[in-house]
């Protein structure tokens, strides 16, 4: 394993005591040449704009597409609006066009994650949607079925999913049954506690009319061509002037489903969604961090897992987050943040977690480890780099300094990107197997 690893990681001269490579040397090296290049990136933000565009485009090449299909008023925006805290101007606005009449919403727009591909609501008038499924079925990556729980009329739905599973019988299938609040007694609010299980199934009582109404709609996917995963989520997206709390009903319950077939990049966003709802700032640097961490992957410019690898990435993502926070880089600023950072802490990090972590998300040694192990550290690294400049611009809003807290956020998203990278890895392979 040493001499197969140490050709793929760029470390052929690493010093050996007792059979054993010695490591640090070349961190602390590659730290310092990673570090210097990305100082002069963040100094030179005329560079860092002329990349922003191919930073975008290798990121949307690489997002998860996820299919919205459903018919007209379904509760689709309701569903991409709580999954990125956008508004519905936002999401109005932000929808480019693919075809005649089908649309994508980038998010984030600078480095995006996940990809909603909306395709026209089917059943209206005098739409041929040809052209759209086609389209839709050549870019997508799981299929989000959208419809009202108590709309039966679903035919040309299922008949559209039925088709798409004889061709692809592995894609993943999430049927959200929306708006149960459409089956309430006139005044009644959501069960305290989420009323389904993992399977979409009733827990407790649910007015009796709902409860026929999704049982009918699981019936229309009854032998489902293919072998990919099908679940069913009953949720219930609505405005607070609507009056029913909570207003994401069954939000962690969608997510679940969706991180069962999600790469690393799309678990670290869902589950960033949840854990930073209750800072504002945080909620919306988040997915730019995750964005730009895919971007840093999917380039697999760096041969050697870096500790501060694809500077011109990070540098553009240092920069969104800085305006975010409303603090501006300035050598001041980048200097301290470096100086609570320290080289310590990242060599730390890497001889107490990287390596071996990136050992176990390696499936064979050699060339495909390379590629592998760079696309895998690039992601935590640039995510970890991205957390511990969150940390460091909070404070500094506030005139504060905290070293140890810098460097403790750095060490503790490392290990958390790396958890992300091997549960993505998990679902590739699970997928694949389907």
């Amino acid at each position: 394993m040493e001499r197969a690893l140490a050709p793929s990681l760029g470390l052929t001269s690493a010093r050996r005591e007792n059979g054993m490579i010695d490591w640090l040397p070349h961190w602390r090296g590659l730290l310092a040449r990673r570090w210097n290049k990305l100082w002069t990136a963040v100094m030179n933000p005329a560079a860092g704009a002329r990349e922003a565009e191919a930073i975008a485009v290798s990121a949307r090449e690489n997002a998860t597409v996820v299919w919205l299909l459903g018919k007209v008023q379904s509760g689709k925006t309701s569903i991409v609006r709580a999954l990125t805290g956008c508004t519905d101007a936002e999401i109005g606005t932000g929808y480019a066009p693919c075809t005649r009449t089908s649309r994508v919403f980038d998010f984030p727009p600078e480095a995006p994650v996940i990809r909603f591909l909306d395709t026209r609501g089917l059943g209206e008038a005098r739409y041929d949607p040809t052209e759209d499924l086609a389209f839709a079925e050549r870019q997508a990556h799981l299929l989000l079925v959208v419809m009202r729980a108590l709309d039966p009329q679903q035919d040309a739905v299922v008949s559209i999913v039925r088709d798409l599973r004889t061709r692809r019988p592995a894609w993943p299938v999430i049927v959200a049954q929306t708006s149960l609040h459409d089956g309430y007694p006139p005044g009644a609010n959501h069960p305290p506690q989420y009323a389904f299980d993992s399977q979409g199934l009733p827990t407790a009582d649910v007015p009796a009319e709902l409860a026929r109404s999704l049982a009918f709609q699981r019936s229309l996917f009854r032998d489902l061509p293919g072998t990919g995963l099908v679940s069913f989520v009953p949720i219930d997206f609505t405005q607070p002037e609507d009056g029913f709390q909570p207003v994401n009903y069954g939000f962690e319950a969608l997510t679940a489903a969706l991180r069962e077939a999600a790469p690393a990049g799309l678990i670290a966003l869902l589950e960033g969604v949840q854990a930073e709802a209750n800072d504002a700032r945080s909620r919306r640097a988040h997915p730019h961090i995750v964005g730009y961490a895919t971007a840093a992957a999917a380039a697999d410019i760096v041969p050697l897992a870096g500790l501060v690898a694809v500077p011109g990435v990070q540098a553009k993502m240092l920069h969104s987050l800085a305006a975010i926070y409303g603090v501006s880089w300035d050598k001041r600023t980048i200097g301290e943040f470096a100086s609570c950072l320290g080289t310590g802490t990242i060599l730390r990090a890497a001889s107490q977690l990287g390596i071996r972590q990136l050992v176990k998300l390696i499936p064979i040694y050699g060339q495909t480890a390379g590629a592998v192990a760079a696309s895998a550290a690039s992601f935590a690294t640039t995510f970890a780099l991205g957390k511990a400049a969150c940390y460091f611009l909070a404070r500094r809003r506030k005139g504060e300094v905290d070293m140890a807290g810098v460097a403790a956020a750095y060490s503790a998203a490392l290990a958390e990107a790396f958890n992300y990278s091997s549960r993505g890895e998990a679902a590739g392979q699970a997928g694949s197997a389907s």
